[in-house]
């Protein structure tokens, strides 16, 4: 326990948020076990997209099987690579396309999470714009050696605005965009509230009709549920032009498409991932990357999944070499097996360790314990469940708690003793194996 050194605010996190069986946003690097390959392959697609290219994943795998960690992890990584990332969870409220705003809905749920290095917890839209007002004022500065009440270091920097602008108008709906990056320039410049607060509006999708827009900001489009994405596309570049490496969206609970009752609106939102993906693909996006988390069910599933969709499924189906039960990490779809039972009781230790660090108390269970625990999660399964990391977390968490706060209870009256003991050589192999992943 001494060797562990973990920040109190991250360890509450972590206790908090796997006792409460939700991933946590930070620390998850000291409860990491397997994923490597899958985390390797992002990693590659991050490296294409800060060159300018972009990249589609789609991560799948039961519930509680790790998907939304994997996601989470992803998404921190990025942060710390100077990535600009947002997420969002899909619900009955938040599709790609609706008829009710509901592909807007998924649209601001983005931008309020949209996060940074220095921003990590969403709400970074306006840091980016004035990082982006500062960088350039501090070039013109250094580069024509101007002071900061030089006369001439507004319009020069006004310049610069309109030429990265000017960048966006040659895309769909670019004019528009640089429109009110030019009006959030001036507001700034001119020290005008409300002109900047409308700007950031705009920017938000909060505009509910053009008369407004065009009113406040001499605009006449507004960010819709049918442009939305054209958008995304947009702030995938600008956020590239400014310094970053990219824009990351992280789109989870995608089986919400998939119980899409109405048929005719199912397909419509498998068009707009089809989209997507070709966008992706054939290079018609840049500086973006897209990675959208379900269950196989809402990929596979021939008659409601994306597979009921015939373009999707003739992109997305494994070949004929990569069907054989191997994974290919390199495909547009990264399937997540469960974790082992040896990682799962990798994933025990950690907890162990993280519960006694945070509470302050001497490491209690030793290792022959986590594996009696582990006996009795996967015999209160049946023969053909798999064990999940949720599951194994949650209840793992709660007899941690129990025992700290109850020292009279013993963890064999919790948990009943164990009716047989590890042969050496099994023993022997697991502690090899435990060994490797010591920290």
């Amino acid at each position: 326990m001494s060797a562990l050194k973990i920040p109190k605010r991250m360890t509450t996190a972590l206790v908090n948020s796997l006792t409460a069986g939700v991933v946590p946003r930070i620390g998850l690097e000291h409860i990491a076990v397997g994923r490597r390959p899958e985390i390797e392959a992002i990693l590659r697609d991050m490296d294409n997209i800060a060159e300018g290219g972009a990249a589609f994943k789609l991560i799948t795998g039961k519930f509680g099987s790790g998907k939304s960690f994997l996601l989470q992890m992803i998404r921190n990584y990025a942060m710390d690579r100077d990535f600009v990332v947002a997420d969002a969870d899909l619900s009955p409220e938040r599709r790609l396309v609706g008829t009710k705003g509901q592909g807007l809905a998924t649209y601001r749920e983005l931008m309020s999470h949209l996060s940074t290095r220095t921003r990590p917890d969403g709400g970074a839209l306006e840091i980016i714009l004035q990082k982006w007002i500062i960088t350039l004022q501090q070039s013109v500065m250094q580069e024509n050696e101007y002071g900061p009440d030089h006369p001439q270091l507004g319009d020069e920097v006004e310049k610069r605005i309109y030429a990265v602008a000017s960048e966006m108008r040659g895309l769909v709906h670019g004019f528009d965009f640089a429109k009110v990056l030019a009006a959030y320039w001036n507001a700034h410049k001119l020290a005008d509230d409300e002109l900047k607060q409308d700007s950031l509006r705009w920017l938000r999708g909060e505009f509910a009709t053009r008369t407004e827009a065009r009113k406040a900001l001499g605009v006449g489009v507004i960010i819709d549920d049918d442009n939305w994405y054209d958008y995304m596309k947009l702030w995938a570049e600008f956020t590239a032009a400014i310094g970053y490496k990219g824009l990351l969206l992280f789109i989870d609970e995608g089986v919400n498409l998939y119980k899409i009752t109405n048929s005719i609106s199912r397909q419509s939102n498998y068009e707009k991932l089809l989209t997507m993906f070709n966008d992706t693909m054939q290079g018609k996006a840049e500086s973006l990357g897209i990675f959208i988390g379900g269950t196989p069910q809402f990929v596979e599933d021939g008659r409601r999944g994306l597979f009921s969709y015939e373009a999707l499924r003739s992109r997305l189906v494994a070949g004929r070499y990569g069907a054989a039960g191997l994974n290919n990490y390199t495909g547009p779809i990264i399937a997540l097996d469960m974790l082992s039972h040896e990682e799962i009781l990798v994933l025990l230790q950690k907890l162990r360790d993280i519960h006694a660090l945070h509470y302050g108390y001497e490491v209690q269970l030793t290792q022959e314990q986590l594996v009696h625990f582990m006996e009795e999660a996967v015999g209160r399964l049946g023969a053909d469940e798999l064990l999940t990391p949720r599951e194994v977390v949650r209840d793992f968490m709660d007899l941690l708690h129990t025992l700290h706060q109850h020292p009279e209870i013993s963890f064999e009256k919790l948990i009943g003793e164990r009716t047989s003991k590890p042969a050496e050589t099994e023993q022997n192999e697991l502690d090899g194996f435990l060994a490797e992943f010591e920290l």
